[in-house]
């Protein structure tokens, strides 16, 4: 199973939310088909041009946005009124301005994180999920990788991941970078984004991949990547410990895959398989040669997969 071809939107335009922020959206696909909406990870992330390509442009309608502060959204980088429940409403907001009852929610990493949570709140929008290297945004998983865990398997990267911080900071590694990307330094920013963007990097997949790596170290995706994930890891991404699992009966009636690596170092595999076993309605596939990134060819396939089944299941109805 390969990528469907590259196409383009047919339809780009702004939302206003509120007076700061605006949410850059677009369309591909099939005006008509069964509407799919992608949620990027991050937070900080974006969507590109390979997130219209998991799926068949004949069949779905897909629906693209850049979260508050990502992307094209503007402002660039804002953390002002930037947090989860902002962006489950905005996901609401969108679902309402293009006039669509229900949908699917296809999301990696923190965007599985956010489909979860917005799943949780508003289940009677939710067809069917596609979820890709789960992040469940608990203590335990901000700890694998920015305190013990990942350093581990990563023990270069991780050296100079930490360089920068003064030995007394390094007890708490997220607020550290969090004081640089907020500063008013613009060369300890750009530098601080670029380091934490790296490990990040590192850690994303099984075999070393350059250009992951020089995507991340761009200076744009870097200090908004940072600055937003730092702002949203410092705020215990602005939900309770343990949410998303202590509220899964809301989605038992919710159809999902889940696609994970079994070598994913930057969300271990263990949430995905906390996640399955509190939902009945759920498939799990690990995926045995692979990591966290979606362009692994294991994790390709797998989405694919999995959305061309959605196409054809929700297409009889």
């Amino acid at each position: 199973m390969i990528l469907y071809p590259d196409i383009r939107p047919y339809n780009k335009f702004c939302l206003k939310r509120d007076a700061l922020h605006e949410i850059a959206i677009e369309e591909s696909g099939n005006r008509s088909g069964i509407p799919i909406i992608v949620l990027h990870g991050g937070p900080g992330g974006a969507c590109s041009p390979l997130h219209r390509r998991f799926f068949n442009p004949e069949k779905y309608r897909i629906i693209l946005f850049d979260q508050r502060g990502s992307g094209k959204s503007l402002p660039y980088g804002e953390l002002r009124a930037n947090n989860t429940q902002a962006l489950i409403e905005d996901i609401e907001v969108i679902r309402k301005h293009l006039k669509i009852d229900k949908y699917l929610l296809f999301g990696g990493s923190w965007g599985a994180t956010l489909g979860l949570l917005y799943a949780q709140k508003y289940p009677q929008h939710v067809l069917a999920m596609v979820l890709r290297g789960v992040f469940l945004a608990r203590k335990q998983d901000l700890d694998w990788l920015y305190k013990e865990g990942a350093n581990k398997f990563f023990p270069d990267a991780w050296a100079e991941f930490i360089k920068p911080i003064s030995q007394n900071e390094r007890d708490d590694l997220i607020a550290a970078y969090y004081r640089r990307l907020t500063g008013t330094d613009d060369l300890m920013r750009l530098g601080a984004a670029r380091t934490w963007a790296v490990w990040e990097a590192h850690c994303s997949t099984l075999r070393p991949s350059h250009s992951i790596i020089d995507q991340y170290m761009d200076a744009r995706n870097a200090i908004c990547l940072a600055r937003i994930e730092s702002h949203y890891f410092m705020n215990d991404c602005f939900i309770n410990e343990n949410q998303i699992l202590d509220n899964m009966h809301r989605l038992e009636n919710i159809p999902a895959v889940i696609v994970h690596g079994r070598y994913d170092m930057v969300c271990p595999l263990e949430s995905a398989y906390s996640l399955h076993q509190h939902w009945q309605g759920s498939e799990l596939h690990v995926i045995r040669d692979a990591g966290h990134a979606s362009t692994e060819h294991g994790i390709v396939d797998a989405l694919v997969r999995a959305c061309d089944d959605f196409a054809e299941r929700f297409s009889h109805k």
